[in-house]
């Protein structure tokens, strides 16, 4: 049984944050819950404590909060939140509420958000290959099962419209488990939050999807737990019941926003653009929840969206992102200006667990030769294209001519492709070898001799 201790002992409220003096034995991430003049409660969590004092991040606005007038007590709990599989075809809010007209879930476990670490030693080594029906992202940087592969965008640019593409497409090949997306909408606008849900019911994803919805004026503390409750749901369902899932959290930026604040909240020594210090790590306590465990059936995989202020690749967020994650997809300004959708520029992208879900047995042998062919065309028509602009196209050479008309029909037939337009790799794959066959074959110095003669197009 948990006796909770009530204080009448707030000394001051701050913006989100509530201090309490003459607390004992306050915990880290501990639950509160105060309690107004008027009967009403509000919870909180234990953000810092010292000298037996204890600063509270309210959950909500703080209004109605009267320092002599109200009280504090401390539960002796984590956040945690209840978990089951019929949160599937749900859409929650960023507490784990529901949001949607349903009733509430009837979970079968109760989980502390935080998780629990994975023993690096547990840890299985990424290897399956999940099919987007994207070109640029399954032909030349593949995800695969178990990894962590941040989305870079910036403002304007369509990444809502990518990642609800790709939770409506994203498969496991050859697997017998099922598979399952939580989608986790971070410090979102109303009309994102209505646009998911719109493509998520109009497309029958949401049923295979549980969706958590943190709007732009739910409160701070709420953006640092929404993430965190998202994993937790994924967790169970990956390590319990055997799913594969696909955790898509949108946006990471907003996410360390709130860290941003919350920390200066704190009084905390700024680091990196007011940043905080610690930034890294706790960003690192997200990341690295994705993952493969031995013995275990079921996996996850995470896609993160990270806008960068400014397009600035070396902002700190998606600076230590990268760090952190194992690749990166780049959305390419330049592209979207063009009027290309999905405007993945592969020449900024990578994925550096491609080679493990890629080749014979998993999409095709001709695979890795095919990408990077594919790569080091498309980069000799920009250096192509650059030279161009400056002595004019026809004083290019025959041989850069080539590869000037093969860029441009590249970015059309494959980067481009309809919102609605499911590519197999098979697909992907095809069209990629009818773009080289624009090439001499001589040209072709990164693909083995054997898939030249198997899957080269003379005739073109």
């Amino acid at each position: 049984m948990n006796f909770e201790i009530e204080y009448n002992t707030i000394a001051s409220v701050a913006g989100p944050l509530v201090v309490v003096n003459k607390v004992k034995n306050a915990a880290y991430g501990e639950i509160v819950r105060i309690r107004l003049p008027n009967g009403e409660y509000k919870l909180g969590q234990v953000l810092d404590t010292s000298e037996n004092n204890a600063v509270v991040q309210v959950f909500g606005p703080t209004n109605g909060i009267d320092v002599k007038a109200s009280s504090v007590s401390f539960t002796g709990e984590t956040f945690s939140v209840g978990v089951s599989e019929d949160m599937l075809g749900r859409i929650f809010d960023g507490r784990g509420r529901p949001r949607d007209s349903g009733s509430a879930v009837s979970s079968e476990t109760k989980r502390d958000i935080n998780g629990e670490p994975i023993n690096p030693v547990s840890r299985a080594m990424p290897s399956d290959f999940i099919e987007t029906g994207i070109s640029t992202i399954d032909g030349l940087n593949t995800l695969v099962r178990g990894q962590k592969l941040p989305l870079f965008s910036s403002s304007g640019l369509p990444h809502n419209q990518l990642a609800a593409q790709i939770t409506r497409q994203a498969k496991v090949k050859n697997q017998s488990e099922g598979f399952a997306v939580v989608f986790a909408g971070i410090g979102i606008t109303y009309d994102d939050a209505e646009y998911f849900i719109r493509e998520f019911r109009k497309t029958g994803a949401l049923k295979r999807t549980a969706a958590f919805i943190n709007l732009a004026d739910d409160p701070s503390i709420e953006r640092i737990i929404t993430p965190r409750i998202a994993l937790t749901t994924a967790e169970f369902l990956a390590y319990e019941k055997n799913m594969h899932v696909l955790v898509i959290l949108n946006d990471m930026t907003n996410y360390a926003e709130a860290l941003r604040e919350l920390s200066s909240a704190r009084e905390e020594v700024p680091g990196r653009r007011g940043f905080p210090g610690y930034m890294y790590t706790d960003l690192a306590s997200i990341y690295e929840r994705a993952g493969i465990i031995r013995g275990k059936k079921g996996s996850i995989t995470q896609l993160n969206v990270v806008t960068m202020p400014s397009d600035d690749v070396t902002h700190p967020i998606p600076d230590l992102t990268g760090y952190i994650t194992e690749g990166q997809m780049f959305l390419s300004r330049a592209l979207s200006n063009k009027g290309i959708y999905p405007p993945v520029n592969p020449l900024g992208s990578l994925s550096r667990l491609m080679n493990n879900g890629i080749g014979a047995g998993k999409t095709r042998e001709d695979h890795r030769g095919v990408a990077d062919q594919l790569y080091g065309a498309y980069a000799r028509a920009q250096d192509a294209k650059s030279l161009s602009s400056i002595v004019g196209a026809e004083a290019l050479s025959e041989g850069d001519r080539r590869y000037l008309n093969f860029g441009e029909a590249f970015e059309e037939r494959f980067i481009r492709q309809g919102f609605d337009e499911d590519r197999s790799i098979e697909e992907t794959l095809a069209i990629g070898w009818d773009l080289l066959s624009m090439l001499p074959e001589t040209e072709l110095t990164r693909i083995k001799v054997d898939y030249i003669k198997k899957y080269y197009k003379k005739s073109v």
